[in-house]
């Protein structure tokens, strides 16, 4: 197969009248298919269903001498602390234990240093004039719209292959309204990459002007491989401690991708000061969180050891659905020139990068051939793709056999963007 770059006029209109017929046929099939999020497929969930089966007698709801049926423990109960404290490799006192949203704990902190300032804050972010926030990018979506819900300046950080680019992040922390910044370090959503434990020391060893800056380091994958072995990872906390900085890092973690989405545990992990200031605050909030549920975590997943076994258990089913797409990518686009991708071996996601200015184009044809996908510069602050290239691709919720249709019009559409724009040209 030619690449396209190489192709005369003559052939890229026989190839795109090619394409062309290849996309009517496929869009005549009425398909209606879905890679838009990175969630758990039904074979996922079912196979955790038995978690709703461990509290069922009155005597399971008492843990610790703590009765999770009432009122009570708003910073989550001592062994679901202990837990999480086990897999972040962090200490129980440094554990908040909130409900099923880490979106939620993230959410949370930063409005409260909008409302009332952080431990270290001069004064309430809502009333100064000007607050900033580093966004390494291609990055979640989400995370995005948070600090932009809050007027937030969104800046870009260049993405390498270890991470955010340190020279970029250690120039723009200088600027004493630059008030925190994103970071999912393993696994990042989408790229799959780990940052480097170079990047890991250069992050924790900042010294930012602003005092009340926010590492916010969402761990989302730190347990999420789908081929080989769990990797370790560094405890940012202590790292961040070892440098004089242990309030500056809030990490934070959920069972969203190991248990159920909708009825997980998520976890904040902060200092023992950041816990005990916002501890105040949040308690005026709320009087406690579903214990129930985080003691029937707690009573499933055991310990690191066994959650790792289950996270072995999801891996056989998510393997098989990334192997469709990179395998299809290799085939149909890879000797054509015109995308690259990553080939992650954990997280949700793989991150594509089309011919500039095409990713839009490819997304609408997508979703007229009825496969929806996440818009396109959605990776990027404001949803702005200064290169209309990147696309995330989240394999994980189709079946098999789903996926294999989605991806096959992906790759049409693909190509019948790339055609477009090389003609026009």
């Amino acid at each position: 197969m030619k690449s396209y770059t190489q192709m005369s006029r003559a052939e890229l209109q026989q190839e795109y009248a090619a394409a062309q017929s290849a996309y009517q046929t496929l869009k005549a099939k009425g398909l209606k298919l879905n890679m838009a999020r990175g969630k758990p497929g039904k074979e996922q969930l079912d196979m955790v269903t038995d978690i709703c089966n461990i509290l069922i007698k009155p005597e399971d709801f008492m843990a610790d001498g703590i009765e999770t049926r009432n009122y009570g423990e708003v910073t989550g109960i001592p062994a679901a602390k202990a837990l999480f404290a086990e897999i972040l490799d962090c200490r129980p006192e440094q554990c908040f234990v909130g409900g099923n949203s880490s979106l939620q704990l993230m959410y949370d902190a930063i409005s409260k240093a909008y409302t009332h300032g952080l431990l270290h804050s001069e004064k309430p972010w809502g009333k100064l004039d000007s607050v900033k926030w580093l966004c390494p990018a291609p990055g979640y979506d989400r995370h995005f719209k948070v600090t932009e819900s809050f007027g937030m300046q969104l800046i870009t950080v260049p993405m390498t292959a270890d991470g955010p680019d340190m020279d970029v992040v250690e120039e723009l922390i200088k600027d004493p309204s630059v008030k925190g910044m994103w970071n999912v370090p393993k696994y990042s959503n989408p790229l799959g990459l780990i940052y480097s434990d170079e990047t890991i020391r250069r992050l924790s060893a900042m010294k930012p002007a602003a005092p009340d800056f926010m590492l916010m380091w969402d761990n989302a994958y730190i347990i999420h491989e789908f081929e080989g072995d769990f990797v370790p990872f560094p405890d940012i906390l202590s790292l961040c401690e070892a440098n004089g900085n242990a309030d500056m890092v809030y990490e934070f973690a959920s069972t969203s991708k190991v248990t159920f989405p909708g009825a997980g545990v998520a976890v904040m992990a902060t200092s023992c000061a950041n816990m005990e200031y916002l501890k105040k605050l949040i308690n005026i909030q709320i009087i406690g969180f579903d214990k129930i549920n985080q003691l029937r975590h707690v009573r499933y997943l055991k310990d690191k050891t066994h959650t790792l076994e289950l996270m072995k258990r999801h891996a056989a089913i998510l393997r098989p659905k990334f192997e469709v797409v990179l395998e299809a990518l290799d085939k149909e686009i890879a000797p054509l020139g015109i995308a690259s991708w990553n080939r992650p071996k954990g997280g949700y996601f793989i991150a594509l990068d089309a011919m500039h200015g095409t990713a839009k184009r490819t997304l609408a044809l997508c979703k007229e051939a009825g496969v929806v996908m996440t818009g396109a510069g959605a990776t990027f602050p404001y949803g702005v793709d200064p290169n209309d290239s990147n696309i995330r691709i989240a394999p994980t919720l189709p079946p098999v056999e789903e996926l294999r249709e989605a991806v096959a019009v992906f790759c049409i559409c693909l190509r019948l963007s790339a055609l477009e724009k090389l003609m026009v040209e």
